[in-house]
């Protein structure tokens, strides 16, 4: 009898704690050094964001800095195509003609995915136009990068023409 007034008392004990206990949602940032793979399909390290993007506030403006184009990306996909080059090619000739502006490059996805996923993804977007604008000759030390992932989509709604304007990354200047 003792023994199934002690079972009840646990029982109740972990019904109490299980419902007082909630779920943290953790998202990661992606710190990658290499974005010559193709897409986010393979395992990499998660780390915490870039240490400019952390110190960089962004001047408040509602378009992209003038002068500079976003690029856009398949889904799924942090490579740059051609035309992305290609406006980069541009933006890398704006940045040499304004050497005192600095920017930080943030890195956008669609609506699809996990919020983690996303979180990455749009940071390895946004890495991947840093990392090419640096090979094209610009400072490292005037790129910082951040990720929003899903978080600011450029058009709201759902079908392809509305996710493809989503995955993109942006050029803000800061301070």
């Amino acid at each position: 009898m003792k023994a199934m007034q002690t079972l009840k008392l646990v029982l109740i004990a972990l019904f109490l704690c299980s419902s007082l206990i909630g779920c943290a949602k953790s998202t990661p940032q992606m710190d990658q050094e290499d974005v010559g793979k193709s897409d986010m399909s393979q395992p990499s390290e998660v780390k915490g964001a870039d240490e400019g993007s952390m110190k960089a506030e962004v001047v408040p403006t509602h378009d992209d800095i003038a002068g500079m184009e976003r690029i856009n990306f398949d889904f799924d996909q942090f490579t740059l195509s051609a035309e992305a080059r290609s406006i980069l090619g541009n933006n890398a000739k704006y940045l040499q003609a304004n050497s005192g502006t600095n920017v930080v490059i943030e890195g956008h996805c669609d609506e699809r995915g996990s919020d983690e996923y996303n979180l990455a993804l749009g940071e390895s977007r946004a890495l991947a136009a840093k990392n090419y604008l640096v090979s094209l000759g610009i400072s490292a030390k005037r790129l910082s990068v951040i990720s929003y992932g899903e978080e600011k989509p450029l058009s709201k709604g759902t079908g392809e023409s509305v996710w493809a304007q989503n995955r993109r990354a942006e050029f803000k200047a800061i301070k």
